[in-house]
């Protein structure tokens, strides 16, 4: 089966559109049709509480075959120095290169302590500062494909431009029980010398609860499958996390003007991730169609061409509405992770979007840039979560305090109104710490 064409007139209450929706937000956990994860995530957790290095050894035996000690957890420093000398330089100069964009882009969003509101003796502000330590997840290991290099460095580099002073990586260890060498390498390329060769979920656990090994983090941030989104979800409140990612989605607002072997291109990228979803709305029957007739045209020469199709027969579909109107309409209700803009009058379109977790506008703005290189993180909300959350930046490694200061006067002036609230809420204490300063008691 190929990617299917729905046709309607309101993508938002269209049965089969909002099937589909329910069926991409299903994922957003990452649990799929997998109901025994969160039970076994819970069991690592709390065994990893109870038994920590000893349970982190264990887990990572179990599930990447690899036998480790408490004194091998951590990656050797000089194995990291050795990964990055013996790494190809032109993969240190990309990694450079992309490092430079993204902290160029970070450096330019990052808060700043705004100047304080002054009003009579007081003087009210906000101050930001960084958390303490950030840990990183980066897959890797015997069983999850390619190591994400570029995680590392969308994740990294916002937490060392918020003023992160410790950053740990943790990341599954080959069958040869080392972890990656790109990844070794792209860490001491990014000066990153903290890094533990442990099996996923156990290492998110140790991470966040801290090991005789592993100290505990502040937040954790990096990709991952459904056990580590699952992971992040249990343990959100006792760390920070970035976000409880599902598969990855992209939807294309388009019309007559774009290419069709274009759009194909784009869709068949994000159905590539395995799991992963691509969405074209389009007033345009006849781009849906050509755009189908593409994929199938292109699907035979990509490697990954049986994931592919599995994406498209599950996740994928052409959507035909009646005009761009409705297609920003349906934009709004999936909030998408990735939404790209390819109209007649892209501006006029993007002023109508306002749930997508990035935006990618015109023709030559297709999502890998945002993938690999142009700066913003591609760290992302995912299953309609944009449409109360972000990317993932320097800024949320940032805590906000605010930062309130009284003379004598102001305290006099707002001491009645303070007392009389804290009174008719039976909080007489509260009252008292006001007036004992008031009466100079």
């Amino acid at each position: 089966m190929g990617l299917q064409i729905i046709k309607t007139g309101d993508p938002v209450s269209d049965p089969a559109v909002r099937a589909l929706r329910d069926r991409l937000r299903a994922g957003r956990a990452g649990r799929g049709g997998e109901p025994d994860v969160p039970a076994a995530v819970a069991e690592v957790i709390a065994d990893v509480g109870a038994r920590g290095d000893q349970a982190v050894i264990d887990l990572t035996a179990r599930i990447e075959k690899v036998s480790l000690t408490p004194e091998r957890l951590r990656v050797e420093a000089g194995a990291i120095g050795t990964a990055r000398a013996a790494a190809e330089p032109a993969f240190l100069e990309l990694i450079r290169r992309a490092a430079a964009n993204v902290r160029q882009y970070q450096e330019a969003i990052l808060h700043a302590d705004p100047p304080p509101l002054a009003r009579g003796g007081r003087r009210l502000g906000l101050r930001y500062r960084p958390v303490d330590r950030a840990g990183v997840f980066v897959p890797g290991g015997s069983g999850s494909g390619a190591a994400l290099v570029s995680s590392l460095v969308m994740t990294v580099v916002p937490a060392q431009v918020a003023g992160v002073g410790e950053i740990a990586l943790v990341s599954p260890p080959t069958s040869e029980g080392e972890v990656s060498g790109a990844v070794l390498a792209a860490a001491g390329e990014l000066g990153v010398d903290e890094v533990y060769r442990v099996s996923g979920t156990a290492g998110v656990a140790a991470l966040a609860l801290g090991t005789g090994s592993i100290p505990r983090v502040d937040m954790i941030v990096g990709p991952g499958n459904a056990f580590i989104a699952e992971a992040k979800r249990q343990l959100f409140g006792v760390v920070g996390i970035d976000a409880v990612a599902g598969p990855s989605e992209v939807l294309i607002i388009a019309d007559e003007t774009a290419d069709a072997s274009w759009v194909a291109a784009d869709l068949l990228a994000q159905a590539e991730h395995d799991p992963g979803s691509g969405l074209l709305v389009t007033p345009s029957e006849a781009l849906a169609r050509a755009a189908a007739e593409a994929v199938e045209r292109e699907l035979p020469r990509l490697q990954r061409a049986e994931a592919i199709r599995r994406a498209l027969a599950e996740s994928c579909a052409a959507i035909v509405v009646p005009d761009l109107p409705a297609a920003c309409a349906a934009a709004n209700d999936f909030a998408a992770e990735h939404l790209q803009i390819i109209t007649g009058d892209d501006d006029a379109v993007l002023a109508k979007v306002r749930h997508a977790g990035a935006i990618f506008v015109g023709p030559h703005t297709p999502v890998p840039l945002g993938d690999y290189y142009a700066g913003p993180s591609h760290v992302l909300p995912t299953g309609g979560t944009a449409r109360f959350s972000g990317p993932l930046s320097a800024n949320d490694f940032l805590k906000a305090s605010s930062v309130v200061r009284y003379d004598a006067a102001a305290l006099g002036a707002d001491a009645a109104d303070v007392a009389d609230f804290a009174r008719r809420e039976g909080l007489d204490a509260h009252a008292r710490a006001i007036e004992i300063r008031r009466r100079g008691k």
